[in-house]
């Protein structure tokens, strides 16, 4: 039986070129992404670029908690060895799901806190590796996570123009990614499960721009002068999830391959504390994590909890 591997957000950019990156190692791979059209359409390329790939589509919106769970429930079933979070929007201010959450703070958080926290409380097959991608370090650093307004309620600290604070949402659900990555790692040490982070750069050829206006349309345009393609943006996602070289590492985030420092304010662990309670409370879970697999679920010899590590970013 080959190994599974998940990647959400796989219907174009670099989700698709993880997906195929990771076909090329012979794993079998679902991809997840909203529409059912262009999920077919990146499975056509992908078994183009890659004869012989065994692929999968799980349409989901991940905007939608209800659709969150049920993927993972589907999914856990089957014991994925490899989980890429990939997926991520920046929505309007005013784009609210139904349950009245900011659409950003979702799909781009609390989906993949739901799905890999609900993977990661079941037994495992064997070793597993879950990497989110997140944003970049540097640039993020000067925008922490308001852990008292995480739905953007109140809007405070969103700056201006208002046509930018849509990007500023976004930046706090990328640091969440970060603050998540280092929870996760240290609730899951010595299981056989890593958990890492990784920045693509500034990438080319997604559609996180479809709802850009105003300043923020300028700023990207500015930015994509400068932007690498997709296949650069999946190389270090892709290095976390298959390389040997990778493999036992444990919460950190990594930049071109490097493990590079985060701010302060994403590995301050009542913050991340704060974080993962209140993010359980969003999506109905309890703010404990449940059960976590043990060393004779996974072969694996339980070690201390991992500290991220402290390096120079790249």
């Amino acid at each position: 039986m080959s190994r599974l591997a998940v990647v959400t957000g796989a219907s174009g950019g670099i989700g698709e070129q993880i997906a195929a990156g990771i076909a090329r190692t012979g794993a079998a791979v679902v991809l997840v992404a909203r529409d059912p059209a262009r999920l077919d359409l990146a499975r056509r390329r992908i078994r183009g670029a890659v004869p012989g790939a065994e692929l999968e589509t799980e349409p989901a919106d991940l905007s939608d908690l209800a659709e969150v769970r049920a993927l993972a429930d589907r999914l856990g079933a089957r014991r994925p060895s490899i989980v890429v979070s990939n997926a991520a929007v920046i929505a309007p201010i005013d784009d609210r799901t139904p349950e009245g959450l900011h659409r950003s703070l979702v799909t781009n958080h609390l989906a993949p806190y739901l799905l890999l926290r609900s993977l990661a409380e079941r037994p495992a097959a064997g070793p597993r590796r879950f990497v989110v991608v997140g944003g970049s370090p540097s640039g993020l650093a000067r925008t922490p996570v308001d852990l008292d307004d995480l739905n953007l309620e109140s809007g405070r600290g969103l700056g201006w123009p208002p046509s930018f604070r849509p990007f500023v949402a976004y930046a706090r659900t990328k640091n969440m990614n970060a603050m998540f990555v280092y929870a996760l790692a240290s609730r899951l040490a010595g299981t056989g499960t890593t958990v890492n982070g990784a920045h693509p750069g500034i990438i080319k050829g997604g559609r996180l721009d479809r709802y850009d206006r105003g300043a923020l349309k300028l700023f990207g345009t500015v930015c994509s002068v400068f932007a690498g393609d997709t296949a650069t943006g999946a190389d270090t996602p892709l290095w976390l999830a298959t390389a040997e070289e990778a493999e036992g590492v444990t919460g950190k985030f990594f930049v071109k391959r490097q493990a590079a420092e985060t701010a302060p304010h994403t590995t301050d662990p009542e913050r991340l504390d704060r974080l993962w309670r209140e993010s359980a409370r969003l999506v109905g879970l309890p703010a404990d994590a449940g059960r976590e697999p043990s060393a004779s679920d996974t072969g694996a010899d339980r070690t201390s909890p991992p500290r991220p590590e402290r390096g120079r970013p790249s």
